[in-house]
């Protein structure tokens, strides 16, 4: 497509929307166009949402909650199957799976990935106690990136 065919102005006005709802892309599509604007989150806010976590949850738990890094190695990590968008609930405004100190069963849902516009229902693949959640819902995730543990 020519550069003449493209709605530069509309390009800026997409744009401005992503900064002010703080969205990090906008896809649109007509007859003859379809155009998608995305930005990058920096690093720095990415970082931010795992550690605030942990500071809230020994509160309620005594047990400690590993961040993102360390529960990558611990041995009850459950890990992101695809790549895709994070939903702890089966609807919005809806009762999240479960919460740091629910009893999960093996083959429970315990959240949905939102990959091609398809809803997968991920399973607990053990049974044991939840222990941490580790991504906000809504949350883009990537393959073998940690989720959740149960222990």
């Amino acid at each position: 497509m020519s550069k003449a065919g493209v709605d530069q102005e509309l390009i800026r006005q997409l744009a401005a929307l992503l900064t002010e709802t703080d969205l990090s892309e906008i896809e649109i599509e007509t007859d003859n166009l379809k155009l998608r604007v995305a930005r990058q989150v920096s690093a720095a806010v990415a970082h931010v949402a795992p550690a605030a976590a942990p500071a809230a949850a020994p509160a309620s738990a005594p047990a400690a909650v590993p961040t993102a890094a360390e529960a990558a190695s611990h041995p009850g990590a459950v890990t992101s199957p695809m790549v895709g968008t994070a939903y702890l609930s089966p609807e919005p405004g809806a009762p999240t799976f479960v919460q740091p100190g629910t009893n999960v069963s093996e083959g429970q849902t315990i959240l949905i990935i939102e990959a091609m516009k398809t809803m997968n229902h991920i399973p607990a693949p053990r049974s044991g106690k939840l222990t941490a959640v580790l991504v906000d819902d809504g949350q883009p995730v990537e393959f073998g990136e940690p989720l959740f543990v149960i222990e």
